[in-house]
């Protein structure tokens, strides 16, 4: 059993793929509590141009706010033990930082698909919390989303 399971979700329909396999879990007894995570990551390139970092960073945190209550709500009608957190940092980093700080047992989350240039150039906060995290980590990848 994963004592408690951790879903980063960014905001996306991609994030959630990773959903439907922790309430598949949930359902068979093999989850105790589910951490719904979101990252507030603004990049340095907003501040280079004058935008304000305070509102930028609670607008975000409002959004991030409403959208993981409103699947809290849907979880927990399901019966299962969720809870939420919104950190601040680079996303990847935050992800791992947390499962070591709070004893995650599981990290299930979604990947993007990125492949050739484009995951060059942004990267995989996926693959950085596989290589980097204290726990397992399960990757849904889009195509196997079930919803």
């Amino acid at each position: 059993m994963y004592k408690k399971v951790l879903i980063p979700l960014d905001g996306s329909d991609l994030a959630e793929g990773a959903l439907a396999q922790v309430r598949g879990l949930a359902e068979g007894g093999y989850v105790g509590e589910v951490v719904l995570l979101s990252v507030i990551d603004i990049p340095s390139l907003y501040l280079a141009e004058g935008v304000d970092f305070n509102a930028l960073k609670n607008d975000q945190f409002n959004k991030f706010q409403k959208y993981l209550v409103d699947l809290q709500a849907k979880l927990s009608a399901k019966g299962i033990k969720v809870k939420t957190e919104i950190l601040e940092g680079r996303a990847a980093q935050a992800i791992v930082d947390y499962a070591r700080q709070n004893g995650v047992d599981l990290i299930v989350i979604a990947t993007h698909g990125y492949t050739g240039m484009k995951k060059l150039m942004f990267g995989s906060v996926a693959l950085r919390v596989l290589h980097e995290s204290p726990a397992p980590v399960l990757l849904i990848r889009p195509e196997f989303r079930r919803t």
